[in-house]
């Protein structure tokens, strides 16, 4: 496996917050890590990854998250128990 999803990881919860980061990656990143997603009312999709859910908000106006959504994405993937340490620590085994 390439090391896009862990630099990608990396760039989501690194400081300052990167403005840069693509609906499609987080995407492609969720499902990668055994996630469930599932659209609901208007952008949202509910997200389920090791057992805990949350709501994800598809950009309206660009495929490209804002700073608050990178922070809300870092808090969620923080209490779903993926941060880069744990990612990679995974990948060892």
């Amino acid at each position: 496996m390439s090391h896009k999803h862990e630099n990608l990881i990396r760039a989501i919860f690194q400081d300052p917050i990167s403005g840069n980061i693509h609906w499609r990656e987080i995407e492609s990143l969720m499902l990668h890590l055994g996630a469930s997603m599932e659209p609901i009312t208007g952008a949202r999709y509910r997200v389920v990854l090791n057992g805990v859910e949350g709501i994800l908000h598809h950009p309206h106006h660009s495929n490209v998250f804002g700073k608050q959504d990178i922070k809300n994405l870092r808090m969620y993937l923080a209490s779903a128990r993926v941060t880069p340490s744990l990612y990679e620590e995974s990948q060892k085994g």
